[in-house]
């Protein structure tokens, strides 16, 4: 009988020490979201657009062209990072946040609308949409909501077909980001298109890697940085593990530098080496 306690007792001692031990791996997961600054952009010659369209005899919103004049470059960046036409992101941003001017854009530097979503670990800001007082991602800078909309749009499977279509076919990107859910609104394609040409923002996505260099104008808060970048293409049957033998850094870095959450390539993508 006393052997039959003991060897009870040894059997609920072992469960107790393995729930304890479930708990600690549970909190291990937890990971915080560190926002990673943009700082070099390029010279795309934004004033010089502006300037264009300003002499033109259509008459266009001052807030608009402003918000293109500010945002241009960080979305020629991200265009060549992520084949995410420039013109797609501008429109987008101009559409989702008021031209910078709507409640969620001033609280929290959030100009795409993204929501929390289960896997976000960064600030929240709630705020009333399609229900009332939904959750949604806060920024420390805009370019981080830019940066995190490249990052939206790329790792998730829905938005996989868009990447088959040209940075210079906006028509389809448009059509094809209301196909596979990003708004709810019919009419958000044609809002879209209406805004790329009426600011011909398909100029933005001409610009090819020669034909900008960088300069020191960067967001307010973020320091210069001069250290060169150096970009690869990823191709068919790469893997993070074979880039990161062929550049000899490892997979961690590649992820922390590219801001990916799993090992999943898509070919065409461009990630930051260094």
């Amino acid at each position: 009988m006393k052997l039959k306690i003991l060897l009870g007792c040894l059997f609920l001692l072992m469960l107790s020490n393995c729930g304890s031990s479930k708990k600690t791996v549970k909190k291990q997961r937890n990971k915080t979201y560190k926002e990673q600054e943009i700082k070099n952009l390029p010279k795309v010659n934004e004033d010089k657009h502006i300037e264009k369209l300003e002499e033109g005899s259509k008459k266009l919103n001052e807030s608009t062209l402003e918000y293109i004049k500010k945002y241009a470059a960080i979305a020629v960046r991200e265009m060549h990072l992520h084949n995410i036409p420039a013109s797609i992101t501008l429109a987008q941003g101009v559409l989702e946040s008021g031209n910078g001017k709507s409640v969620l854009a001033i609280k929290s530097n959030n100009h795409f609308g993204i929501k929390c979503h289960t896997e976000w670990q960064g600030n929240r800001v709630y705020h009333d949409d399609d229900e009332k007082g939904e959750c949604f991602r806060k920024y420390k800078y805009v370019s981080s909501s830019f940066k995190d909309h490249s990052l939206f749009l790329t790792q998730r499977s829905r938005y996989h077909f868009l990447f088959s279509y040209k940075v210079t076919d906006y028509e389809n990107w448009a059509n094809g980001l209301r196909k596979a859910g990003y708004a709810t609104d019919p009419l958000y394609p044609v809002k879209l298109i209406r805004i790329i040409e009426d600011y011909q923002l398909y100029e933005f996505d001409r610009i090819k890697k020669g034909d900008f260099t960088y300069d020191n104008t960067i967001e307010e808060g973020e320091e210069n940085n001069t250290v060169e970048v150096n970009y690869y293409t990823v191709q068919k049957g790469d893997t993070l593990y074979s880039i990161s033998r062929k550049f000899n850094t490892s997979v961690t870095i590649l992820k922390d530098l590219n801001g990916l959450k799993s090992n999943d390539l898509n070919i065409n993508q461009v990630l930051i080496i260094n």
